[in-house]
């Protein structure tokens, strides 16, 4: 007997003599729990995406369920159900109706108790078996191969990448650029290049020490894990939430494709950007720029803890300096892989939440606006976030390369002195000499890339009329942060506008919606 409870198809439990894969394999094709069409038949089975959607939105389910989880119930296996998701599933069959929700509950628990006793008789039977053939020959037991696990499965640089971003805690992944940081300031002390001073040749001892470069420190301590702490929180909360949201209201799931689909589709560009930031902006501009101006005793580059080995080689060896330089670029150049990987991701989001809200308003007339307005103003304030960190690592970055080439004993006193000529030289050009500034380079190309993610995701989502989002506040203080950057170094003064600019990306940080109403929030969203 079929009937219609809550909008949903619903069938009785027949109470008969099934395990728990027999009975859930019949209810899950019959599509029992599943939404109605106007005519009163099921949308289609149930999947593995559509069930573990349906059971995570259960309110007073919290944490949700794994989608691995519910796809072991569909697979031919030996696995069972706990008894805390017998309670969820039980829910969704019984079309969250009390009484029906309590037949279906003891319905699973006794097709689970059926399947444990099957399990048990087959393990006994076949101890028994091995016993005898033990005996009779006198063989030890073979054990049986283990599985394969990477069989099909060959090393993919863009699931790694994305599972570097996916573990259970955000804090994983910040806190190891964190600690790396750490170590390097370490080593740098007892190797005595955290506090550098030399003459330069204007007669002043300027400061160039490890522990004095905001961007070996601040950088990799502070921005660099905000940043990737940002990005891992967004992708969690698209994958665990706003997806399954999405996907629940989907007529039919499989032509929507899943997220692990659209990362393999990327693999091809996180292997280039893994040799570029690796091979060239890790190793290729370690060589140039450390190793071969030590060993050759000069070089075009202007004397910072890296090179202390030309000014001062009584005090650190060449080849102290040069294993110490080599290890803090590869770190370095590990953390911009992984920054550009982030990016990487984020515009793989939005692509993604693109096609599932253009798939599903060709599925459902009406009714995915409101849904699409919450998830998609979570993924533009959280992609706002991260380019807002970006634009203050790229910040960082050029303060850094800029004050090795001024006459000034350490960056504050240089920041301080700049101030302090904006009554007389306000907006005249800087002269900063004849230096190469390789990271100059790298920081444009760090701004530049945090630009291009926020513009694709204006574009793609921020355009969209029904979002509750300040795109031209959001868009404004992009604009200012990169003029910010831009003049940095440029005209006598842009002190001024760096302070500024911090106080606006804090800000930013803090509120992305800069003060305006949150509907998600005050609806029960997920607003970032």
């Amino acid at each position: 007997m079929a009937l219609i409870k809550n909008g949903k198809f619903f069938q009785p439990p027949h109470g008969g003599s099934e395990d728990f894969k027999e009975l859930f394999a019949r209810v899950a094709a019959a599509g029992v729990g599943r939404p109605v069409d106007k005519d009163g038949f099921p949308q289609g089975p149930w999947t593995p995406d559509l069930l573990a959607a349906a059971i995570s939105q259960i309110s007073v389910n919290p944490t949700g369920i794994e989608l691995r989880t519910v796809q072991l119930w569909f697979e031919n296996n030996d696995k069972g159900i706990s008894s805390n998701n017998i309670r969820w599933l039980a829910r969704v069959l019984g079309c969250n109706d009390p009484e029906a929700a309590s037949a279906w509950q003891a319905e699973l628990s006794a097709a689970q108790s059926r399947l444990v006793a099957k399990r048990r008789a087959v393990r006994r039977s076949w101890n028994d078996l091995r016993g005898e053939q033990d005996v009779e020959h006198q063989l030890p037991a073979v054990p049986e191969p283990a599985a394969d696990n990477t069989q099909g499965g060959r090393f993919s640089i863009a699931r790694v990448s994305e599972a570097a971003f996916s573990s259970k805690s955000f804090l994983n992944l910040p806190a190891s650029i964190f600690a790396g940081a750490v170590a390097l300031q370490f080593v740098s002390y007892f190797l005595g290049i955290h506090s550098v001073t030399y003459a330069d040749e204007d007669g002043i001892e300027k400061q160039v020490g490890f522990l004095w470069a905001p961007n070996w420190t601040f950088l990799f301590i502070v921005l660099m894990p905000l940043f990737l702490s940002l990005v891992v929180h967004q992708i969690a909360d698209w994958k665990s939430t706003g997806r399954s949201r999405l996907i629940a209201n989907a007529a039919d799931s499989n032509q929507l494709g899943d997220w692990q689909q659209r990362v393999d589709a990327s693999s091809y560009t996180f292997a280039a950007v893994f040799l570029i930031c690796i091979g060239f902006a890790g190793i290729f501009q370690w060589i140039y720029v450390r190793l071969i101006p030590v060993l050759h005793g000069k070089g075009n580059y202007a004397i910072d803890w890296g090179s202390k080995a030309l000014v001062r080689p009584d005090e650190i060896g060449v080849v102290q300096q040069v294993a110490f330089s080599g290890a803090a670029y590869l770190y370095m150049s590990v953390c911009f892989y992984l920054f550009v990987a982030g990016l990487i991701l984020l515009t793989t989001l939005i692509d993604d939440f693109t096609h599932l809200e253009e798939s599903l308003h060709g599925q459902l007339a009406a009714g995915l606006t409101p849904l699409a307005e919450e998830v998609g103003t979570t993924i533009m304030r959280g992609v706002f976030r991260c380019t807002v960190a970006g634009l203050l690592i790229a910040i960082c970055m050029k303060l850094q390369s800029l004050y090795v080439v001024v006459s000034a004993p350490n960056i504050w006193s240089w920041l301080v002195s700049d101030i302090g000529s904006v009554p007389t030289r306000l907006g005249q050009p800087v002269d900063w000499g004849e230096y190469s500034m390789p990271t100059h380079y790298t920081s444009l190309l760090v701004a530049f890339l945090v630009c291009v993610v926020f513009t694709f995701g204006v574009t793609r989502i921020g355009l969209k009329g029904y979002l509750d989002i300040p795109l031209p506040r959001m868009t404004t203080a992009v604009l200012f942060l990169t003029l910010v950057y831009l003049l940095i170094g440029v005209i006598t003064g842009f002190t001024v506008l760096l302070g500024i600019g911090i106080v606006v990306a804090l800000y930013g940080l803090i509120d992305p919606g800069f003060g305006t109403s949150k509907k998600g929030l005050r609806d029960g969203g997920y607003v970032l």
